[in-house]
């Protein structure tokens, strides 16, 4: 099985198709920012791109990737320049750190397809993602910061 991850072909020959997309990334690929919280889809810290829509990777079999595009939080900006890693360090977003990879990759995928979001439009797209520090304002501000919105 060939998979496109983070703009490189990986050739991992002998994954079961069966195995959750999550468990490749961190275990076959060594690429750990991606987060295992619920395991079912619901808490977010799981969360990559696949053709750049978010997508919860603790449930989505390897084998249904295919040959789209995989773009874990390491890929989003390997050198932590994206407007939102740097918002979210600006305003000091993370507390346990342990959702935001997952939130920063749902907030990517929010700016891409609404670049300039209201309030009402950040609370909906990041309403699957779950933060036990309840750090939400701060997201909320950093998205904003990141559109150039300045909050």
């Amino acid at each position: 099985m060939k998979l496109t991850i983070n703009g490189e072909v990986r050739d991992l020959p002998s994954l079961d198709p069966e195995t959750p997309l999550l468990w490749v990334l961190r275990d076959e690929v060594g690429l750990t920012g991606t987060k295992f919280g619920c395991g079912m889809a619901q808490c977010g810290a799981c969360t990559v791109h696949v053709d750049g829509q978010a997508t919860r990777s603790c449930v989505l079999p390897v084998g249904q990737v295919g040959e789209r595009e995989v773009t874990t939080i390491e890929g989003l900006s390997p050198d932590g320049s994206h407007p939102l890693q740097e918002a979210w360090v600006e305003l000091g977003v993370a507390q346990c750190g342990y959702c935001q990879a997952g939130q920063l990759m749902s907030a990517a995928c929010l700016l891409e397809a609404i670049p300039k979001p209201t309030d009402d439009d950040i609370d909906a797209a990041m309403a699957g993602n779950l933060c036990r520090c309840g750090t939400y304002p701060r997201i909320r501000a950093a998205i904003h910061r990141a559109a150039g919105g300045g909050k």
